[in-house]
């Protein structure tokens, strides 16, 4: 799926062209209109249902729309880039203010600390603009590659070609999304069957066996989830993966053979590993800025002695940088990202350490703030590097186009921002708290169950054995856990039974191919095929979250 890497001379003698511009006066106008909506569907659903639905769909099909308008001006939203650019406005105004602003200023607002609420805010945007940032500088390298699953990404970019093309593609894809739409009606997770023709067969294996042995566990008297077990998981394979992306920040000089190779391909990536590594440093030290300015707004100062304020800032920062990474590579391989869960295990470290009610808030609040805006550009990012492939020469059209993309999207987080600042309270006086706020507040008062962290540790050693196992290409340990962790009915069923019917579409298409070559390019047509099957089901699905806002109204 790598773009068709260009010789030096052509690159030197064709022009660039130019990418279209997130403040072209049509574009933004656009953009933010569909922000304000992206953010108001994004803090219904996330206080009345408690989700947040990707709506980067949505944008694009408005977008297109709009462009079929026979007027002058509008023409130029024919445009496949500024689609993009919409629909990467749209997605990043639902996440951030469902899950990186009102979900964290919820926190004490639920502990009854409305004083804290503002605050928090300002943390929770410190916490969104790092996060934001920290992607744009590595996606597209070997820790989080363009050629990584993204799936919401894929379906984002093939109802974006398909509006423009469409023949057999827009067929295959329409099919496909009907099948998702009706599909979720019935409350079937017809998404996750769409992430089984995408993604990694192993990361995606992992994902499907802890889905299904969530479900039933509790059928065979084991609540995984009481005792905490997906959540010891998770902390062994996330110390491994956080270990395996520090060794990818390596830069390898002199290598032969298999290690040649490697260094390679990541020369046909955008981002290489010393980019990589000062984009997770800076990331660090921007995160833990922010922890030392929530701490001094939010009174953690007057609260703790100074070797605990210095111990806090840590631990707020690391979370934050650990959460981002953790939820970023689940999201990349499955298309789901277990932020609840991944703050939630924080949330019970500190209180192993007995941080106090307050400080430990505001550290669940922080932490929570990262994660969730970063999965979602690394879908928009991957939906532009598909429309972006054919262009020549390839990488400055790429990175300009990323860089337009990131743009697109801070407008998006400021319109968010702007909507949770005039809405959260008359939202939080009626009653609708996002419901995981409540969760991390009703833990945070009820203390751990005796025995919480040693059962934790205990089954954090498998977790790192089998992350380990699979390294980092495959992430099956933080997979396996995320499946335990998100548990969502029948969603096993659907990601397994989508893997094998990709294992058996192949073979059936391999038949009677004896030559590698041959073989390789009906593989090939397979994946091809099958992507655009799961593309079609994830928008579908999507296409239903989204239509859940008369529900919750």
């Amino acid at each position: 799926m790598n773009p068709n890497t260009q010789t030096t001379a052509e690159a030197t003698s064709t022009p660039v062209e130019a990418h279209p511009r997130a403040f072209e006066p049509i574009t933004l106008v656009i953009t933010v209109l569909m922000s304000v909506l992206g953010a108001l569907i994004g803090i219904v659903l996330i206080t009345s249902l408690g989700v947040s639905p990707n709506t980067a769909v949505i944008g694009a099909l408005v977008a297109m729309l709009i462009g079929r308008i026979p007027v002058g001006v509008l023409a130029r939203m024919r445009s496949q880039h500024r689609q993009n650019l919409v629909q990467s406005a749209i997605s990043g105004s639902t996440f951030a203010a469902a899950n990186s602003l009102l979900t964290p200023i919820a926190v004490p607002f639920a502990l009854g600390r409305t004083d804290l609420v503002w605050p928090m805010l300002g943390g929770a945007v410190i916490g969104l603009a790092v996060d934001s940032w920290v992607l744009y500088r590595v996606f597209d390298s070997k820790l989080l590659p363009a050629t990584g699953s993204w799936p919401a990404g894929i379906a984002a970019a093939e109802t974006i070609k398909a509006g423009d093309t469409g023949g057999r593609k827009a067929a295959v894809l329409g099919v496909g999304a009907v099948v998702g739409l009706v599909g979720a009606l019935f409350k079937f997770p017809t998404s996750a069957a769409g992430v089984g023709f995408l993604g990694n067969i192993w990361a995606l294996a992992m994902f499907g066996v802890g889905l299904a042995v969530g479900q039933y566990a509790p059928d065979f008297g084991f609540d995984l989830g009481a005792e905490r077990v997906p959540h010891g998981l998770m902390v062994g394979a996330g110390l491994v993966a956080l270990v395996q992306a520090l060794l990818l920040m390596r830069t390898r000089k002199g290598s032969t053979g298999p290690a040649a190779d490697a260094e390679s391909d990541e020369d046909e990536r955008t981002v290489q590993a010393p980019r990589l590594r000062r984009g997770l440093l800076e990331g660090m030290g921007l995160f833990v800025c922010g922890a030392i300015v929530v701490a001094i707004a939010g009174g953690v100062v007057g609260r703790l002695s100074v070797p605990a304020l210095v111990g806090w800032v840590a631990l707020a920062g690391i979370a934050a940088i650990v959460h981002q990474l953790i939820v970023g590579l689940a999201a990349m391989h499955s298309g789901w990202f277990p932020a609840f869960a991944v703050t939630l295990i924080f949330l019970i470290i500190g209180l192993v350490l007995h941080i106090p009610t307050v400080p430990l808030a505001l550290m669940v609040g922080y932490t929570a703030s990262t994660g969730p805006a970063f999965a979602d550009l690394g879908y928009d990012f991957k939906a532009g590097w598909l429309l972006r492939r054919n262009a020549v020469p390839w990488q400055p059209f790429e990175i300009e186009g990323r860089r337009q993309q990131y743009l697109a999207q801070l407008v998006g987080f400021g319109v968010a921002l702007v909507v949770v600042a005039i809405a959260w309270k008359s939202f939080f006086s009626d009653g609708r708290v996002p419901p995981v706020s409540e969760v991390y507040v009703a833990t945070i008062k009820g203390g751990l169950e005796p025995g919480t962290m040693t059962t934790m540790l205990l089954w954090a050693i498998p977790g790192a054995l089998i992350q380990l196992i699979g390294g980092p290409s495959r992430q099956m340990g933080v997979l396996l856990a995320t499946g335990l962790l998100v548990a969502t009915p029948d969603a096993g069923w659907m990601v397994l039974g989508a893997l094998a019917i990709r294992q058996a579409y192949t073979m059936w298409r391999r038949r009677g191919l004896t030559d590698p070559e041959a073989r390789k390019e009906s593989d090939e047509q397979s994946e091809n095929d099958l992507s655009l099957v799961g593309a079609g089901l994830v928008a579908g699905s999507s296409l239903n979250d989204v239509g859940q806002l008369t529900k919750a109204l």
